[in-house]
């Protein structure tokens, strides 16, 4: 999953400071943060670990593996985080706005415990509203091509946005088989995280 489902599988604002924190930082330094953030990456943790073994996210794959073959999960993770964006039974339009703005303004009251690698990435996010606006077709082009770039052993020019938009509704049915799943496996291990503080 990608930033914006990261987001939305949080139940503080600590958490939502880790979910973020969790590609940015080393494995060892994880503790040296407070409990809440923490705990945000072990949730990031367990959706990647549980996005991965999951039947449906394994059919996803087949949309793009004939053309990036060992990428193809870094490009479902963008192509879910539309479907997410969209899904109008998780928030209204209007509450996916706020949720965005509130995850701006959460990192930001946060700085103190975000590298400078981070900031410079959020700077261009909150500017683009990047979280709203992968529910547009553009929004996901622009953060399929991020990838792209990013990518040592993929050229630049590789039609993967041309592959969503034909995939689109299979891609979708792959997300709705998949997300109730992993809400309820994430909201799991938050409780349990919850008990181990008591």
């Amino acid at each position: 999953m990608n930033y914006l489902a990261h987001s939305f599988l949080t139940f503080s604002n600590g958490q939502i400071v880790g979910q973020f924190l969790e590609d940015f930082i080393r494995n060892r330094d994880r503790f040296s943060f407070p409990k809440e953030i923490q705990d945000g990456i072990t949730l990031h943790r367990a959706i990647d670990t549980f996005t991965d073994s999951h039947p449906a996210i394994h059919e996803a794959k087949k949309a793009f593996s004939p053309l990036v073959r060992l990428y193809a999960g870094a490009f479902v993770d963008v192509a879910m985080d539309y479907f997410v964006a969209n899904d109008l039974t998780l928030h209204s339009l209007e509450g996916w706005k706020m949720h965005s703005l509130n995850v701006y303004r959460v990192l930001h009251e946060h700085e103190q415990w975000l590298p400078e690698n981070f900031k410079k990435m959020l700077e261009k996010m909150e500017k683009d509203d990047w979280l709203y606006n992968y529910r547009e077709d553009w929004g996901i082009q622009f953060s399929i091509r991020n990838v792209l770039n990013k990518a040592r052993y993929l050229e630049k020019d590789i039609p993967v946005f041309d592959a969503f938009l034909k995939n689109k509704s299979f891609l979708q049915q792959c997300y709705n088989d998949f997300f109730p799943d992993l809400f309820t496996h994430i909201r799991e291990i938050n409780a349990q995280l919850q008990m181990n503080h008591e």
